[in-house]
């Protein structure tokens, strides 16, 4: 058998690859890549290319492509799209037959459609924008361990957001201390309090002490609030026997959640403490760290969409999220998009949030979106805008900077956000009357107004640079 040098190119990939034709099947898995293309490498010839990598190909003919049924198995590039705004970059659209991904496994699923593929000289840059994950292939895997609906219930909260806290400074207090800034803004109108995404075991603040003086601090903040609490208990570890362990540890004291950081832990991890969850009560908030390295590149990388989409697959109860209007990037309808993905049981194509596909979860319950990064009082408005309820306001140091400590803090975001509830029930437009909502509710609360006056000048106007996709390069 003849074999097909490397040197002439990526042209034999489109013979087998491109399929313009392709009849798409319900149980396909569909990827949309934005491909930035070597000079001289068409189009066709780059999207057959990366549907090769990605599936069943290598750079030359094998005989062993006689002892499968190849035109089954490979992924077949069927669509190119122009890219609005952007001359140099292309949509490719992917499908791959479900037989080539193991049941449950997004560790499996992801080793193919991001593994060599991203490294492929063909291709200049390259990214996943979207991916269409078959109800068929959405049954195997277990979902969030609990949901919104059970969440609310195990904490006995409803009809507004919950509202949350990042203890600060992230590194460097004491375990002891650490607990008394928890209860402070527990007790002052909060519901969870959390650990931020670098804390796990350092030599100041070991895991285990870290975790009793917590705990001593909810038990305190409930008996005195009559509401329940709790602490989003960071148990990334180095490895996943501590990971467990300190899983383990935190149902023993009776702690109703946990943390993770699904990203730097790895998906495999991930997966593991997500299914014991649901098997011990136990929920689970998620970070996002390092998810910026994937994803803010508008040409290479993986768009936050699609973490998103694993992370509800994979099971989170809670997901950061970004907030549009702090400190971190995001677009307002970028955000839109994802929130719905991680929420609604089933979403629509929709290219002005940047959906490239219907996504159908079937039963799979949805989990809260975190508002997270340089949020304070004066977002509140925005905040339940964008948001609506199921969402949590993550607050750090729009909490602790309060000028009268962080009960006073806690305190001024409870008050600022149920003024905002009632007017939003009211059916007050929110965002163009959010400045005299807050004003009427501060008469009757010193500490949201000190914390207004503190902040109001506070703003975080940078260009987001992932745009979604229209003409505005």
């Amino acid at each position: 058998m003849a074999t097909k040098t490397y040197s002439a190119g990526v042209k034999e990939y489109r013979e087998t690859y491109w399929e313009p034709d392709y009849p798409i099947k319900e149980s396909d898995l569909l990827a949309c890549f934005k491909i930035t293309p070597q000079p001289g490498v068409s189009r066709e010839e780059a999207a057959a290319a990366v549907a090769a990598e990605s599936s069943t190909g290598t750079w030359t003919t094998v005989w062993t492509d006689l002892l499968t049924d190849l035109d089954h198995y490979k992924g077949r590039a069927y669509r190119i799209e122009d890219v609005p705004g952007d001359d140099e970059t292309f949509y490719a659209f992917i499908a791959y037959p479900i037989d080539l991904f193991e049941e449950g496994s997004i560790v499996n699923v992801f080793t193919s459609l991001v593994g060599n593929v991203f490294g492929f000289k063909a291709v200049r840059a390259l990214r996943l924008e979207d991916v269409r994950f078959p109800l068929h292939y959405v049954m195997t895997c277990s979902g969030p361990p609990h949901g919104i609906q059970v969440e609310r219930d195990k904490m006995n909260k409803y009809g507004r957001p919950l509202l949350g806290c990042t203890i600060k400074p992230k590194l460097g207090l004491s375990a002891k201390n650490y607990g008394r800034a928890v209860y402070e803004c527990l007790r002052g109108g909060l519901d969870f309090t959390k650990d931020d995404e670098n804390v796990n075991s350092q030599p100041f603040l070991r895991w285990r002490d870290r975790f009793d003086f917590v705990m001593e601090a909810i038990e305190k903040a409930e008996v005195e609030t009559g509401e329940r609490k709790g602490h989003y208990l960071n148990v990334t570890a180095p490895t996943p026997e501590e990971m467990y362990k300190r899983a383990e540890y935190a149902k023993e004291i009776g702690a109703p959640i946990i943390m993770h950081d699904y990203i730097t832990a790895g998906f495999c991890a991930h997966q593991g403490l997500s299914n014991w969850c649901r098997d011990n009560g136990m929920l689970l908030h998620i970070h996002r760290a390092m998810h910026a390295v994937l994803d803010r590149n508008p040409r290479h990388g993986i768009h936050f969409r699609v973490l998103t989409k694993i992370l509800r697959l994979m099971g989170g109860d809670q997901l950061h999220t970004g907030t549009v209007v702090g400190k971190l990037e995001g677009d307002r309808q970028s955000t839109l998009g994802w929130i719905d993905l991680l929420r609604k049981p089933y979403v629509e194509e929709d290219r002005s949030r940047g959906i490239f596909f219907d996504q159908d979860y079937g039963a799979m319950p949805g989990a809260f979106a975190v508002a997270s990064g340089g949020i304070h009082v004066w977002h509140m408005p925005a905040l339940l805008s964008i948001f609506g309820d199921d969402a949590v306001f993550q607050f750090g140091g729009g909490t602790l900077g309060h000028p009268w400590g962080n009960a006073a803090g806690a305190c001024a975001n409870r008050v600022a956000l149920e003024a905002c509830v009632q007017a939003r029930n009211e059916g007050r437009e929110l965002e163009k009357e959010g400045k005299e909502i807050l004003t009427t509710a501060a008469k009757h609360s010193p500490e949201l107004k000190a914390a207004m006056d503190t902040w109001k000048e506070i703003k975080f106007e940078f260009d987001v640079v992932d745009k979604l996709d229209t003409a505005h390069r």
